[in-house]
This record gives C-alpha cells, sequence and structure tokens, in this order.
C-alpha cells in the first residue's frame, strides 16, 4: 500500500470508489420495491458498506471521511426529477445543501494527505476495540454517521414533494447559508493559524476561535437545523422530522466535542483555562455572570 501515500494516487483511487459506491448505491435503489424511503436508505446502507470494504482492504477507515459531505449533495441530485423537479424551492435548497457539501468536501481535500495514515479518532478506536475493531468500523465509524445524516436528510426530501416559499422557508434557507459560512470562515482561520504557527501545543485566540472553541462545529449543527425550518415552514405536521437535527446535534454535544477537548487537553497549553474563558459553540464574548451549559459551556 506505499503508493496510497501519494496525496494524487489517493485522490484518484478515492474518485473511482465514490463512483463506483454511488452506482452500486443507484443499482440497489432501483432494484429494490416498495417504499422510496426505505429503498434510498438500504441504498446508502449499501454504497456505505462498499466503502466500509475498501477501506478494510487498503487498511485504512478513512476511506469513509468525504462520504458524510457528498452522499447529501448526490441523493439530492438524484431524487429532484422525481420530487418535484426544479421548482425555485428546490433549487434553493439544492443550492443551499450544494454550498454545505462542496465546502466541506474542499475543506477535507484541503487537509488530505494521502491513504498513508488516517484520522485519529480511528487509530484510538482501533487501540481500544483490539479484535473487534472491523465492528466498530462498519457500525461506529460508518453506518452510524450514514444513519444520522440521512435522518437529517429527511426534511429535505419532504420539502422537495411539497415545495413552496414563505418567509419562514426562507430563514431556513439564510440560517443553512449562515451555517456553511460560518464554518468557512472558521476553518479558513483555523488553516491560517496552523500555516503561520508552528508550535502544535499553540491554542488559535483569534477569529471567531477567540469567542468559540468550536465555531466550526456550531456551524455543521445549524445547518441541518436550518433545513428542518424549510420543510417546516410548509409542513408543520411533519414537526417529527426533526429528529435527524437533534441526533446529529446530541452526537457532536456528547461525542465529537469531549473527544476533540480530551485530546486537545492532552498537548495544548493552558487549554483549560482556555475552555473555561472561551464558549463551546457560540462566537460571542462569554456571559459571566448566570451563563447558561451547553451551547456556552461542556
Amino acid at each position: 500500500m506505499k503508493g496510497f501515500k501519494s496525496r494524487t494516487v489517493g485522490f484518484v483511487f478515492l474518485l473511482i470508489v465514490y463512483a463506483a459506491a454511488a452506482g452500486i448505491g443507484v443499482l440497489v435503489y432501483r432494484a429494490l420495491n416498495g417504499s422510496a424511503l426505505l429503498r434510498l436508505l438500504l441504498a446508502d446502507a449499501a454504497a456505505t458498506v462498499f466503502v466500509f470494504l475498501i477501506s478494510t482492504l487498503v487498511k485504512n477507515p478513512s476511506v469513509y471521511d468525504p462520504y458524510w459531505s457528498v452522499a447529501p449533495v448526490v441523493i439530492l441530485a438524484l431524487l429532484m426529477p422525481a420530487h418535484g423537479g426544479w421548482q425555485t424551492g428546490s433549487v434553493l435548497l439544492f443550492a443551499c445543501v450544494s454550498y454545505w457539501g462542496i465546502r466541506l468536501t474542499a475543506n477535507w481535500a484541503y487537509t488530505f494527505r494521502g491513504l498513508g495514515g488516517c484520522d485519529w479518532r480511528y487509530e484510538m478506536l482501533a487501540k481500544k476495540s483490539g479484535a473487534w475493531f472491523p465492528l466498530v468500523n462498519l457500525f461506529g465509524i460508518m453506518l452510524f454517521p450514514t444513519i444520522v445524516v440521512f435522518l437529517c436528510l429527511l426534511p429535505a426530501l419532504d420539502y422537495l414533494a411539497s415545495g413552496g416559499l414563505n418567509a419562514l422557508t426562507c430563514t431556513g434557507f439564510a440560517v443553512c447559508l449562515l451555517a456553511a459560512t460560518l464554518q468557512l470562515v472558521s476553518d479558513l482561520q483555523l488553516h491560517r493559524f496552523q500555516r503561520i504557527s508552528s508550535d502544535r501545543a499553540r491554542i488559535i485566540r483569534t477569529g471567531l476561535w477567540k469567542y468559540a472553541r468550536h465555531p466550526n462545529y456550531l456551524g455543521e449543527i445549524l445547518m441541518w437545523w436550518g433545513i428542518y425550518l424549510v420543510m417546516l415552514s410548509v409542513r408543520p405536521a411533519h414537526w417529527f422530522l426533526g429528529a435527524g437535527a437533534l441526533v446529529n446535534t446530541l452526537m457532536f454535544l456528547f461525542i465529537s466535542i469531549p473527544m476533540a477537548e480530551k485530546r486537545m487537553a492532552g498537548y495544548k497549553e493552558g487549554y483549560a483555562a482556555y475552555r473555561g474563558e472561551t464558549n463551546m459553540l457560540l462566537p460571542l464574548p462569554l456571559l459571566r455572570a448566570g451563563k447558561s451549559r451547553g451551547l456556552y459551556e461542556a
């Protein structure tokens, strides 16, 4: 697998893998009968399992990394013709999800260094789980996020079936644009800081990061609440579809953020003080008096 250390070879390899995964998903979707949503879920799962098998073959779970941002854009593009077509609301929805997906994929591509290494979280899980890691990889690293994204996407698919625009719909689109832009700005600020600082132990305390420890995660959380708001604006009876955005929020609050903070506390100088002086998610000055936990503190 020495060749996979090359960034270019890794990109080409993943491009082929994801094209094949998309093809498998389409074939499964068309081959099945019954509920369109169930067929879509099974097709999504089949594509994920294929990515898992490839990741096992090359011994690198990071093969899955682009899936989170690529799948929603591909799913919407494939289903739009069958769900109302290219109406104004549908186009705006697709534009918002594409902006989010392209930005997130571009950020992954910028940080991608080839398949010679993998995400620190996967390495940690591999050490902890030992011989059970293949199951952890399939169900925890891959299928669980796939299901979370699928649940987050359900309001978007429901909106496509009805369409319509009103003030609340536009507010939802605005939240989506704000969320993706928040991620874009915070990631650009972080990359700039990493370029000019050679000291890995330093903490970024500029821009959005001066006020929040995880402004990029806030953008990811808000994105799916924005999609939910878009759907809710025209189909309020389907309020229960907010389950996806809720699960996504809880995943960040109780899994992603605690894992990241535990790791950073181990090598970032003065991280305990920084944590006490900075909000967890909201990029606003810390409210000293009567501050609430959750969005402010972990």
